[in-house]
């Protein structure tokens, strides 16, 4: 690991691809911030040392169809607007898995198979950002049943018929034969699911390799510890870990007797972003006294809420970077100086008997 020119460390992800240990999410471009806005927070990342930048076909959430796209085309804009060098930067972007809902995306999509791939990569992600190649391409969530955004339990009846493994790193696979993506990974994926990918891959010399995993971790979410962590060791493959303040709640600026900002997303988007509300439910009493509790600990050690969360997701040996989301510039702030705090042995032994009284409460 080495530091970045702005100060923000750096980490080897992948041969000749090196990213910074934080890495600007840009899920609330075109909703919650303008362009012009979106600007301003990539050109401050950008100058604190922050080279990575993630996006989806979807985004901005909530999804609709009206905005989808708009936060792959701002961030496209930015990097022509402001000329900076491709090598200066290392882009991820996903393909949406299956989903009734989202219509005006190819129709839902009802599947992921190899023309969904090729065409989320040709018409929407090159197009939008206008760029000839993606560095990271990711899978948003499986082509296959799995419990996702807070369920914890595994229905065996609920699994539907789905695309093969097989089919998806063929189609990922000729993309990258083709220059379009230069590696791939995975999100909201299963150990079953990451061991699955690996050996077809094996099987099949051509087929690239895994990179990483983009799973949820936080003081609120360790589900990753458990089975997870052992697969992606021992295939070495990093996680990239996306909500590490559980989508702002280890901010702190829920547990006001106001219940937060008018324009705090939980509050902004109530009723109307299912897959966070399912996971960050403010009703739910062990995610208010876990993260009351956190908040002491930052009190007790004179630490800012929201440097004790980020630092704890960057000590851990998988992660290669934390993925965060700021719709203002001094939440962003909040976050660089997040870097420079190192946690004591005394501040984990803290945190885990916190941890082992609220386990995983947003899972």
């Amino acid at each position: 690991m080495m530091s970045g020119g702005g100060g923000v460390p750096v980490f080897n992800l992948a041969p000749n691809l090196s990213v910074s240990k934080l890495c600007l999410g840009t899920m609330t471009f075109g909703e919650q911030n303008t362009l012009s806005q979106s600007f301003q927070l990539l050109d401050q990342a950008f100058h604190a040392g922050i080279n990575f930048f993630d996006s989806a076909e979807m985004y901005p959430v909530p999804q609709r169809g009206d905005t989808c796209g708009k936060s792959e085309e701002y961030l496209g804009r930015w990097i022509k607007h402001r000329n900076i060098p491709r090598d200066r930067l290392v882009l991820a972007t996903k393909v949406a898995g299956p989903s009734g809902q989202m219509t005006w995306i190819r129709g839902g999509p009802k599947c992921l198979d190899a023309t969904n791939i090729i065409q989320a990569i040709d018409n929407s992600s090159l197009l939008r950002m206008q760029l000839d190649y993606i560095d990271l391409y990711q899978i948003h969530w499986p082509d296959r049943y799995v419990p996702m955004f807070g369920e914890t339990e595994y229905d065996p009846d609920r699994q539907y018929s789905s695309i093969s493994i097989d089919e998806q790193l063929e189609a990922l696979s000729k993309a990258v034969n083709a220059g379009k993506i230069r590696y791939i990974g995975l999100s909201n994926e299963t150990p079953y699911g990451l061991m699955k990918f690996i050996r077809v891959a094996e099987k099949f010399a051509s087929y690239p390799k895994i990179v990483s995993l983009q799973n949820s971790y936080s003081l609120l979410c360790r589900t990753f510890d458990s089975a997870m962590a052992e697969c992606c060791h021992q295939e070495s493959i990093s996680l990239l870990a996306y909500s590490p303040l559980a989508m702002g709640i280890l901010s702190g600026k829920y547990l006001s007797p106001s219940g937060g900002p008018a324009d705090a997303r939980l509050n902004l988007f109530k009723g109307k972003y299912s897959e966070g509300e399912s996971r960050y439910n403010l009703s739910n009493k062990a995610i208010q006294a876990a993260t009351t509790e956190y908040h002491n600990i930052a009190k007790k050690y004179g630490l800012h809420p929201v440097s004790l969360a980020i630092a704890f997701v960057l000590r851990h040996p998988l992660v290669a970077s934390v993925i965060f989301g700021a719709t203002k510039s001094w939440q962003l702030q909040e976050v660089l100086n997040a870097c420079k705090v190192k946690l004591t042995s005394e501040v984990i032994e803290d945190i885990n008997k916190i941890h082992s009284r609220f386990p995983n409460p947003c899972p």
